[in-house]
């Protein structure tokens, strides 16, 4: 038979109290509740400015453009095939800015500077 003490319980307790990490962290999300032609219509967000890049939870970036009262116009920055009406957004508070680098000349890439002519990855740590 297991004998619990409570003075081992309460060391127990009050280590897990010691240790908890109280750090919030606020995110400005929303939801999608249109999708098509390159524009996705988001409730929520009330806190992005225009310009500034979202993120989408499959994982497509767009910029947020058309600020009303009840939604916001995002463009789509990739085809947007797999975001769907409900799916969440999240504002990143960045806008949208490419690396520099030298790596970069005679190479095609996307409107992300992400590489498109099949020759891999490009390597830059400045923007």
């Amino acid at each position: 038979m297991v004998t619990i003490r409570a003075d081992e319980i309460s060391n127990i307790i009050r280590e897990r109290i010691e240790q908890y990490n109280r750090e919030v962290k606020i995110v400005n999300t929303g939801t999608v509740l249109q999708v098509g032609n390159g524009i996705a219509r988001i409730h929520g967000l009330d806190e992005v400015m225009a310009g500034k890049l979202v993120v989408f939870e499959e994982g497509t970036i767009g910029i947020a453009l058309n600020l009303e009262s009840n939604n916001v116009g995002v463009v789509l920055m990739g085809d947007g095939l797999l975001i769907q009406e409900r799916s969440s957004v999240k504002a990143t508070g960045r806008i949208a800015q490419i690396p520099v680098s030298e790596a970069y000349l005679g190479r095609v890439v996307n409107a992300l500077a992400k590489p498109i002519d099949g020759r891999g990855e490009i390597s830059t740590s400045e923007f």
